[in-house]
């Protein structure tokens, strides 16, 4: 085996430092010097999966380490780690003991990637990372993975300002979290401009205010930036907020009342009714929080509940002993997998990218936890405990979180089992030959043809898949060609376009929708085609359509448009169908809502897409054509003034007052704003 004269074969390891970071490359590197690549020429069968398999044992350590099993195309079936790489690879191969599942895994693999590390823990943490970054179909996939919000009091400005903040923490201040969602964020907020008077607005606005905002009318501001309370005063507002929400509420609301009364006594019943606004607003927010625990300090939460086949997830956020919400999730499992295994796996993949607690309590006892303890302490510098709770006040939040996740899984469950019955009406109502599992809809919206877009939304069983939506920038390019067809000739029909042509907006957006599909996946293998397409309109959008479909050679695709009735009356549908007349649908059909729901999500998304891509051509328009100035000075003119607006009506000293802008490029700007 060829290996490069400065590598250590014995001690080939991945840095931990490096991991969440690697690149596919390195990892292939990396993993060169401990795998064997073999690429056998004959058909996909179990027999030939072993003897690839055996073929890698033989060179492989008896140390931690991850593998990847692949097919005939080198995309990725399954990752796993080992404690003993040797032991653990080797187990694949006596067929006999593997479930079925394993065993169609071991007929798929056609090579084998290994990487060696220096622990187990370091093994479970690269596992991690790859599974969330390939994706594999074999292993346990956690889904609807959206960062947390977060609530950031900054620490770059004179009066720091309150707010929410999502991804990369690396605006410099404090974050407090992760909240479940954005309407606990904005709920806490609230309250807690109400309770400290701290500013929400932007640096911007704060830098041009010469009179208070309707927030200080309001009571959820002190107003610094005019001046109405100084800025010494401001910051004892801020340690007092940053104290709160490091676990100090009683002792902060105590003081409150001491205040209120002292000041009720010296009848100063304004200053009086301040603090009692602000007791009661730190009130409401441990009003919405059910659930807390005087000795539990940060820790998550996690509870699985199995059934069918399918599994639900429940995870409940804790930090600084205040219950900041919980989340439902789905992962992808195979029916066969243990639930400490799906755990475990779900686990090591959502830390994978979040903060870790110092404890996170678990539903199941897990078998590596231990090794799951390691690796989440040495991502996050600190001891971490993963426990399962067996009796008192931890174990009943458990037993809390398992409810959640059972009834989540009844109402998912539900909903699927409906959904499933509104795909098959939607089939017998449409002549479909089977069931729908993948139904794309179209629509476009634009402004008098300008800033054109075109949107694609998908749903399937289990409702709106939002992570396969896709958007359109309308290109109206005249010499577009359709790409190719489905026996490899050049397509023939230009996309002829003038602004406002619904028709030529639509053939383009499918055009360049199913000839990338052809240009990815010629053989059609994979899941991502659609079982139906729908489009938003009446029978010239359905031409179009039917045009695209057999100039792309795919007339095997089922195809349908809808048209609002007369006056755009909902309810009054008409469904057009190739080589049949169009028709109406009972308004009552439960059919006909899930048709509607399903157009009014393409025309929602279609027209936020646009109205997105508006503001951001507004934009261009204002700053873009002023010399010397690029993306970075943009930006942060922007974060400065706020709008473009604002921009151009600052002066010479204060533009020249932002980051990175010179007083040469200042009146450069200033010129190009007030020059006639």
């Amino acid at each position: 085996m060829a290996a490069r004269e400065d590598l250590d074969l014995t001690t080939t390891s991945v840095s931990l430092d490096t991991v969440s970071g690697l690149s596919e490359d390195t990892i292939s590197w990396e993993a060169g010097s401990q795998s064997e690549t073999v690429q056998p020429t004959e058909t996909s069968n179990i027999e030939t999966g072993t003897k690839v398999i055996l073929s890698v044992v033989k060179t492989l350590p008896g140390s931690p380490g991850v593998y990847r099993m692949m097919d005939s195309d080198g995309n990725p079936l399954y990752v796993g780690k080992a404690k003993n790489l040797k032991k653990r690879v080797v187990s694949y191969t006596r067929v006999d003991q593997l479930p079925y599942r394993i065993k169609r895994m071991v007929s798929e693999t056609r090579s084998m990637e290994i990487v060696q590390t220096n622990t187990e823990a370091e093994a479970l943490l690269l596992e991690s990372n790859l599974i969330k970054r390939l994706a594999p179909r074999y292993n346990v996939l956690l889904r609807d993975d959206k960062s947390f919000p977060y609530i950031l009091i900054t620490a770059d400005h004179e009066a720091p300002q309150i707010t929410k903040h999502r991804g990369a923490q690396k605006r410099e201040g404090r974050y407090y979290g992760p909240f479940a969602d954005a309407r606990s964020v904005n709920q806490t907020i609230t309250a807690l401009e109400k309770a400290f008077l701290l500013r929400s607005c932007s640096d911007g606005v704060y830098t041009n205010r010469t009179r208070p905002c309707l927030m200080y009318q309001i009571k959820r501001c002190s107003a610094p930036c005019v001046g109405r309370v100084s800025l010494s005063n401001y910051a004892s507002h801020v340690r007092e907020a940053e104290s709160y929400l490091s676990g100090s509420s009683s002792d902060f609301q105590k003081k409150m009342a001491e205040k209120m009364e002292t000041a009720a006594e010296e009848q100063d019943y304004e200053q009086a009714a301040v603090y009692r606004d602000r007791i009661r607003a730190l009130t409401a927010i441990q009003s919405k929080q059910e659930i807390n625990i005087a000795e539990l300090d940060d820790a998550d939460v996690f509870a699985l509940f199995e059934k069918a086949g399918q599994s639900c997830i429940q995870v409940f956020f804790f930090r600084a002993g205040r219950n900041y919400g919980n989340r439902s999730y789905f992962p992808k499992h195979d029916k066969t997998i243990e639930p400490e295994t799906v755990l475990t796996s779900f686990i090591a993949q959502f830390y994978a990218n979040k903060p870790v607690p110092k404890l996170v309590m678990v539903s199941h006892k897990l078998p590596e936890a231990p090794v799951l303890a390691e690796a989440l302490g040495t991502k996050a510098g600190k001891r971490v405990q993963v426990a399962h709770p067996s009796r008192g006040a931890k174990r009943k939040l458990v037993e809390n979180a398992t409810v959640n996740a059972r009834e989540a899984l009844a109402r998912r469950m539900a909903e699927s089992a409906s959904q499933r019955r509104l795909l098959e009406g939607l089939s017998d109502m449409l002549f479909l030959e089977t069931t729908p599992e993948r139904v794309e809809v179209y629509d476009n919206s634009h402004t008098q043809g300008s800033e054109a877009y075109g949107g694609m939304i998908v749903a399937g069983p289990e409702g709106f898949m939002k992570k396969a939506y896709r958007k359109f920038k309308i290109r109206g390019d005249k010499s577009q060609k359709v790409d190719v067809k489905t026996d490899g000739s050049p397509g023939t029909k230009p996309a002829e376009f003038q602004a406002g042509d619904d028709y030529a907006m639509m053939r383009e957006v499918l055009t360049r929708r199913l000839s990338r599909s052809l240009r990815e996946d010629p053989d059609r293998q994979t899941d991502q085609w659609p079982d139906l397409l729908v489009l938003d309109g009446g029978q010239g959008q359905l031409t179009v359509g039917l045009e695209v479909l057999e100039d792309l050679g795919l007339t095997d695709i089922p195809i349908v448009a809808i048209a609002k009735g007369q006056d755009r009356n909902a309810g009054r549908e008409r469904i057009f169908l190739p080589d049949r007349p169009s028709f109406l649908v009972d308004p009552k059909d439960p059919v006909l809502y899930f048709i509607q729901r399903l157009r009014d999500e393409a025309h929602r998304y279609a027209i936020e897409t646009h109205r997105k891509g508006r503001t951001n051509a507004r934009l261009k328009s204002a700053l873009d054509g002023v010399p010397g100035i690029g993306a970075k000075r943009k930006k942060a003119l922007l974060f400065r003034f706020g709008s473009a607006d604002a921009v151009a009506r600052a002066g010479i000293e204060d533009l020249a007052a932002v980051d990175g802008i010179s007083r040469v490029v200042a009146q450069s700007i200033y010129d190009h704003f007030n020059t006639e």
